[in-house]
């Protein structure tokens, strides 16, 4: 009876184990043509009047596997962010930095990862936000967080706003 059960708790427990030291973080592709996928978010962002939000970090980011849980954990961020904006992940690894991109975005890793860019709908960039601004403890502020989103969000930035 006793070898029985092992033999069934083990059949249960190793996929289940097994799935767990394998799944691994694949927000960020390394292969992508960031500049690219950066381009098609702007054209869509522009038909759509919304800006891009670039989150430029890696699988190997502690940060960017924090803020991926808590926006899809958070209604408030993840409607602001989904209601706003293009959202585009880009990668900076050892594999592929996309080097030329961060260049044409005057060096957002300064700041540290995850790091987030605004872009225009016409794909200029209007604001680089250090993510630790957003940051409370070991996780991010929900009303941090949804504040930079209304900040930078299209209708934003329109002087009939300010009237």
């Amino acid at each position: 009876m006793k070898s029985t059960l092992k033999k069934i708790i083990l059949f249960v427990l190793f996929p289940i184990l097994s799935f767990a030291q394998t799944e691994t973080f694949n927000l960020y592709h390394p292969e992508a043509d960031a500049k690219a996928e950066v381009n098609a978010a702007v054209k869509k962002a522009a038909a759509e009047h919304k800006h891009v939000l670039l989150m430029i970090g890696g699988n190997w980011c502690k940060w960017c596997r924090i803020f991926d849980k808590f926006q899809h954990s958070n209604y408030a961020v993840d409607s602001a962010l989904n209601n706003n904006f293009v959202f585009q992940h880009v990668n900076y690894s050892k594999e592929n930095k996309n080097s030329e991109l961060l260049t044409e975005l005057e060096f957002p890793q300064r700041f540290g990862f995850p790091v987030f860019v605004v872009l225009n709908e016409k794909g200029q960039r209007i604001h680089t936000q250090n993510s630790a601004y957003l940051e409370k403890g070991e996780g991010y502020e929900v009303e941090k967080v949804v504040e930079f989103l209304d900040q930078w969000r299209y209708g934003a930035l329109k002087a009939e706003n300010y009237k």
